[in-house]
Order: C-alpha cells, then structure tokens, then sequence
C-alpha cells in the first residue's frame, strides 16, 4: 500500500514511488470489486503480478580492478597478457542493456584487448625490458554494445615486462692491469674484474676463467656470487726476481644461456689481465723449511750434527746470520756457527731421556735486522748400548717347605731403556758357585724370559727362612753389558686348598696362592699386606679424630680453679704513695716478715741449701709451667697481661733472709738494743741497699746509721 495505490471507480492501479528493478524485479498485488450499494464482495478476490520492465541505468563495473600482470619480454604478438571483467546489473535478459563491449582507452600499440571477451594481449614484438619494463594501460568497458547511450566502466591494467637472457657479457675494457707484492700469501685476492650484463638473476650470473697466458698456473679467476665479480687470486709464491710480470687472457660467461638467443651473438667476451710484480724486502730463505739430522747418544760435545743454509732473495743479497731459538732447545743441548750455519752438539746427550730433538733455526739478514727467516731442524739421537738390563718386576718370590724338585716358582723376565736395531736378546744365568745354586738352577727360555726351578725337595723356614739368588741378565749388545739382579726366595708352610696352596708365613696372615705359580702366591700376600695396611690406616684416623676431639672439647671447658690458685693469682696491691713500713699492713701478713728465721728452719721453702735450693726452684718451675699451659689452652682467658704477685723473695737475692731488722723485736725491746750484736754484724756492709731503689732508702739509712755508731731516735 505504500508503493501502489488503485482508483476505487475505475480500478486504475498507480505506482507512488520510483521503482528500482535491480532492488526488487517484480510484486505481487491482492484486488478485490464490492458493490457500493450493499458492500458486498462482487467476485472474489484476485491476485496481480507487476512486474517491473528493466532500463539501461547502471554502468558497467570491475569489480577485480586495478589489474597487475606479468609477460616476459621479447614475446611474440598475441601473447595473452591478463583477462579483465566487468559486470552490468541490468537485465541480461532484457534489451542490450547489460551487454558489454571491451576496448583499449591507453596502451597502444604494445597492447591491444579482445572486444568481446576483454583478454589483454601483445601488440608489438621484441619489447626489451632493458628499454621499458613496465606499462601501463586502461581498458574501458560499454554495454549495450557500445551503441547511442550506453554507459562504461573503466579499470586500469598495470603489465610488467620479465627478464630473459638476452643480453650477452660484456667487459666495459680489454684489458686490466694489476700490482702485486710479491710478498702476497697463496690464496690471497690480487685484482678484481667485472663483466657487466644486462640481464639481472639467474641470467645475469657469470663464470670467469683463464683462457691462457704465462700467468696460467700462478693465478686464477674465481666468481663472486654475490657482486658477480672475478676474482684474481695468488696460486704460487711469487718472487720478483725470478718473474716480475705476468698476462692472463681472462673469459666471462652466462651460467645460464637461452638458446633462442643465440642468434644474437656469442653470450661470452675476453679480456686481457696484466699483473706487475713489485719488489719487497724479503726475509733469508732456507733451502729446506725442514731438515733431518741424526746424532749418535755417544757424540763427545763439540761434536758436527749438520748443517743449515739460508740466503736472502733480494737483488741486492745481503749477508745472513745464524741462530738457534732457546725456547726451542731450553737444555742448550746444541749450538750452531752463526756464519756457516753448522750445528754441534753442545752437552752430552742421552736417547732415553730425549729421542728426538725438535730445534728452529733462524737467520737473520746482517743488513737488515727485521728480515729473519726460520726453519725447522729435526735431530734424531741414535741409540748405542749404554744401558745395563735390569728385572722387569719387583719380584717377591715363595717356595713350599714340601717342594719338590725341579718346580717352578718364578718366571722372571727383563727390562732394558736400549733401543737395539734387532730387539732386545736377553740372557739369563745364575752368578758363581754359591751355595744357593745347589738349592735352586735357572732355565733360559731364549725368549727374553727364564724360570727359577727348585734343585732338591724339603726347604726349612727354621734353617733358612730366605734364600737370596744372584742373577746375571745380560743383553747381548756390541759392547754386551750386563748386571747382578737379587732375588729373594721366601720359604714358607703351604697347604692345599681345593685348587690352590695357601703359603703361611709366622706373623703374617694366610696367603692362598697357586698350586704351580709361585708368583701368585707372591700377589696374594701383596694383596693382603694392602688389606692390613689400610685397616691399619683407617684405625690410626680414627684414632686422631678421637684425641683432636678431645682436645677440642678440654680447650673449650674453662678450667676449675682451687681456692689456693685463686688466692696467689692477680694479687694486685695499690700505693699511692712511698711505702710506709709497718704502717702498711693490708696486703700482707708482716709478722711472717718478723718471724722469717723461725719460718726458714721449718719452712722447706724458705730453707737455703744448695740442694732444697734445687727441690724449690723446681716445684716452682713446674708450678709457673702449668701455669703456663693453662693459659695458652683457655679460649675464655682476656687478651691482656695478668699481674702475679708473691709474698716471698727470691732466694738469689742478697736480702733474702731479712728486708730490715724488725725481726729483732722478738728478743730486744728498742731498736738501740742492736749494739749487743754489732761483734756479730760488724763485717757486714750495707751500703748496696742505697742501690736498690726508694724503696729501700729509709732501710738503707737506718743501717748505715747503725754501723757509724748512732741510735735510733
């Protein structure tokens, strides 16, 4: 109802909008007639379809649009480029409205476009991407089949122009000239060429060789892959003086090659390369880098091993001079004539310690200190029979007490650090006529190796518990040397256990051993006397780690002390002022001073007798000895000193039996009764007490007071 309306009188059926027939193409209308005087339906109701009639009002489109494509260049006319579409909305079915013809607007004359089916093609031949590589066109699209009216699309068809091989390899010159050193290193690069081709990739790769030229075999061209370059590179030392140009006739070729250009020309070009060697100052050269020399062991010192020979290449040949490298020889083991280049030996020399000596020679030019040239000299020691055969085993040899005959308890072999040309021949033999030969004989094998026999049956370990063989092992040389090796013999008390000898010794553990190889025996006991030593080595560990623990553990308890330790130790007394005598009675007890010579009698420590004198100063040693140790084993002692104070003086002292005459106070009742004993005291002098200090002033006065015949007041 909103688009169509009908005239109610005449039935007349009107559209209200503008109608889009690619919106929708057709509609469906419901209709029905009534009679207007009684309203009721005069037929039944009728279905209407309209549809809507189609006009060109839509333009072709590409909907793919813009295009890209790719042709390769040089292709023949008619080559299919790309394919464009467009497309009409208008009714196909219906007039020429959506029917579309195709045309070129840009892009003549290298391309044309198929009318009807928009195909995109070549126009012209031998288009070279070198020149051009890319086009650029428009193609325009018309319906109704470009008549009076029609409407067009356009779009725009980028085409781009592939490489092919058409273009062959060109060098920009005919020839190159290089310098080169001719102290260049094999391998290195000496001159750089380039071919250039138009083409690019896989067509515009290049392959250089050497056609020919005096330079062929000394040089050769190799290619870049990535700049495409050829590279001259050195093969051969160069030396100036011996050559100093060189030409090469040098060819660049595609790798890869069109055949349908071949017409064009050959896909190659050569070139002529020039190399000029320049001179350099060059170290002497050796006329071997290395030399092989042999020396016998037993060349005196001074004695000629060889010589060397170097000479500087230069044009102008300077003079050389030889040396040996002592890193090389750090024994100075030779020594070389610096002029002549001769080698000597310079200290004995001894093949078992050094069989080959490795040494670098250098010569330097005398005119030019910098130039030195160096080489390698090998010198072999040639071996001489210097050496005496000794056993190859430290052998520890049994015998059964139950022996038989003719047995077999050891096979003894050799050793010898000689080097003969031959290999070694050892002979074996018993030394002398010892008594030991009637209890044992040795058998020579031939073979480097011998066996030990037992001569007579019944050994005793109570007799002769070990028997010692002397052995003489020669080594057959030219001089022959040869040397008296001691074997010992064990004799002890064997068992048989299933398949083997248990061999017990006294005092040591039971050894099983073999029932015909007395060298097994002889491992068996070596292995047990390990065992025993290791079991000894692990309780003597343990042992260590018992008493460290334990001295650990004292170290860390703080000591006891006893009262009478306490009392005598840090007795330290304060004055601050000189001593006053007998005012002074806090720290000690004075009337031991007054009765010293009661004391003395009883007291052992107070007695004065050489040999009480000894029994005190050794408790009194001992005494400040543990002392002593106490201190150094206390980790809870403070790190500071310790005052010691002691009440009694020493017995060397001139005054030790009485530091003034208090002690007459038991028998006088005043100081002046002292003149009774002056007969006594009358050869005494006093005045050393002057030199004992303040202390001793007021004492040291009172005698002397006393002894010129005046009292005390």
């Amino acid at each position: 109802m909103s688009i169509f309306t009908i005239d109610e009188d005449t039935g007349d059926i009107h559209a209200t909008k503008r109608l889009d027939r690619e919106q929708q193409a057709f509609f469906t209308l419901r209709a029905h007639a009534r009679d207007r005087r009684t309203d009721q339906l005069i037929e039944p109701e009728s279905q209407f379809i309209i549809k809507v009639q189609d006009i060109n009002d839509n333009e072709p489109k590409f909907l793919d649009g813009p295009y890209t494509a790719r042709v390769p260049e040089r292709s023949p006319v008619g080559t299919s480029v790309v394919t464009v579409v467009a497309t009409d909305d208008d009714d196909p079915t219906y007039g020429n409205s959506a029917r579309l013809v195709y045309s070129l607007i840009q892009g003549q004359p290298h391309f044309t476009v198929e009318p009807h089916t928009g195909m995109v093609l070549t126009a012209l031949p031998d288009m070279d991407r070198e020149t051009r590589d890319r086009y650029l066109l428009v193609v325009q699209a018309k319906d109704m089949i470009g008549q009076m009216g029609c409407l067009s699309g356009t779009t725009s068809v980028t085409v781009m122009l592939t490489d092919v091989n058409d273009n062959p390899p060109r060098f920009p010159r005919k020839s190159y000239q290089f310098r080169v050193p001719e102290s260049a290193p094999v391998s290195s690069v000496v001159g750089r060429i380039r071919a250039l081709d138009l083409d690019v990739g896989l067509n515009a790769e290049l392959d250089y060789r050497v056609l020919d030229g005096d330079g062929l075999g000394t040089f050769r061209i190799v290619s870049d892959p990535n700049t495409q370059e050829g590279l001259v590179t050195l093969q051969k030392a160069l030396d100036f003086e011996s050559k100093s140009s060189y030409m090469l006739r040098v060819e660049a070729s595609n790798h890869v090659v069109d055949a349908r250009f071949l017409s064009m020309g050959p896909f190659r070009d050569v070139a002529e390369v020039r190399l000029l060697v320049e001179n350099v100052n060059e170290p002497p050269v050796f006329s071997s880098s290395v030399s092989r020399m042999e020396v016998s062991e037993a060349a005196a010192v001074g004695s000629k091993v060889g010589s060397v020979s170097a000479r500087d290449p230069d044009h102008i040949s300077s003079p050389v001079r030889y040396s040996i490298d002592r890193k090389s020889d750090v024994g100075r083991y030779f020594s070389i004539d610096s002029l002549s280049g001769l080698i000597f030996t310079a200290r004995p020399l001894d093949r078992e310690t050094v069989t080959e000596h490795n040494i670098s020679v250098s010569a330097t030019e005398i005119l030019d200190l910098s130039q030195v040239g160096k080489a390698v000299v090998l010198i072999s020691v040639k071996d001489v029979n210097d050496n005496a055969p000794r056993f190859a085993d430290n052998y520890k040899t049994f015998v059964c007490e139950n022996a038989e005959p003719g047995q077999v308890i050891e096979t003894l072999s050799a050793v010898d650090p000689d080097d003969p040309v031959n290999g070694h021949h050892f002979l074996f033999s018993l030394s002398g006529d010892t008594t030991e030969n009637l209890n044992f004989t040795l058998q020579d094998h031939k073979d480097n190796t011998a066996s030990i026999l037992t001569r007579r049956a019944g050994f005793s370990r109570q007799d002769q518990p070990v028997h010692f063989l002397s052995v003489v092992i020669s080594d057959g040389g030219e001089p022959a040397l040869s040397s008296t090796n001691t074997l010992s013999v064990t004799v002890c008390d064997c068992e048989r256990l299933r398949d083997h000898l248990s061999c017990i010794q006294e005092g040591s553990p039971q050894l099983e051993v073999s029932h015909n190889t007395p060298a097994a025996a002889a491992a068996a006991a070596a292995a047990a006397a390990a065992a025993a030593a290791v079991l000894t080595c692990v309780l003597t560990v343990l042992g260590v780690v018992t008493v460290t623990a334990a001295a650990v553990r004292h170290r860390w308890v703080e000591p006891t002390m006893t009262d009478e330790q306490q009392d005598i130790c840090e007795n330290i007394v304060r004055y601050d002022d000189e001593g006053g005598g007998e005012e002074d009675t806090e720290a000690f007890d004075l009337s031991t001073l007054r009765h010293l010579h009661q004391n003395s009698v009883t007291d052992p420590l107070l007695s004065h007798t050489p040999e009480d004198r000894s029994g005190r100063d050794g408790l009194f040693q001992n005494f400040i000895q543990n002392r002593l140790q106490e201190a150094d084993f206390d980790l809870t002692a403070p790190p500071y000193d310790s005052l010691q104070t002691f009440a009694l003086e020493g017995s060397e002292s001139a005054a030790a039996e009485s530091l003034s005459s208090f002690s007459s106070f038991s028998s006088f009742s005043s100081f002046g009764s002292l003149n009774s004993r002056r007969s006594s005291e009358s050869g005494q002098k006093f005045d050393f007490l002057r030199s004992w200090g303040p202390k001793f002033k007021k004492l040291a006065a009172l005698y002397e007071q006393h002894q010129g015949g005046g009292q005390s007041p």
